[in-house]
């Protein structure tokens, strides 16, 4: 097995919330068979959206503008598999991970200094609807975006019925986390 480097996005702006407590069994599942893992949560983090205003890279960074994305571009740099773990919000990423994404225009197309490369990416998300057809929209949205970069999708965890805080811990969602954790 290769050692992989693994960044996991986390997006729940409620400390130690459902998504958080799966992303921590993909961590404990990553790093049992050898991976090194850094957890980056972007809830605690200030990071603006993209202003489009097409100057990336011209202060020798990938976005002109100062917040925590600066913190954050060395570790999307240096990793071979991205994970999104996020509660579901209007069938979507949360704002905070979604800021992340939309910086990510940085390492596209020519202008790019220092390319990504990261090959694999993953999917972890829960929502408190019953159905699972409310999380088509940020899987659809997961995978396009998977696509477009020529990542590899190495897979999607949703999960329905979850709202109170803690309430992951009575589904095999925490099990299923760990195992996708040590699927890599």
């Amino acid at each position: 097995m290769e050692k992989k480097n693994i960044l996991v996005l986390t997006g729940s702006a409620r400390k130690n919330g459902n998504s958080d407590k799966m992303a921590d069994s993909f961590i404990k599942g990553a790093e049992s068979i050898g991976h090194e893992v850094i957890k980056f949560e972007t809830a605690r983090k200030e990071i603006g959206g993209c202003k489009a205003c097409e100057t990336c890279w011209s202060k020798g960074k990938p976005c002109s503008f100062q917040d925590d994305f600066d913190e954050l571009a060395p570790l999307l740099e240096a990793a071979d598999v991205i994970v999104f773990s996020t509660p579901l919000y209007w069938f979507n990423f949360s704002a905070q991970i979604k800021a992340v994404i939309d910086k990510m225009y940085a390492y596209l197309g020519k202008s790019c200094k220092r390319p990504l490369k990261i090959k694999e990416s993953l999917l972890i998300v829960c929502g408190a609807d019953e159905g699972t057809n409310v999380f088509d929209g940020i899987i659809t949205t997961y995978r396009e975006i998977a696509h477009y970069m020529k990542w590899e999708d190495r897979g999607v965890l949703a999960v329905p019925k979850v709202s109170e805080k803690g309430a992951i811990e009575a589904t095999d969602a925490l099990m299923k986390a760990e195992e996708l954790g040590k699927s890599l």
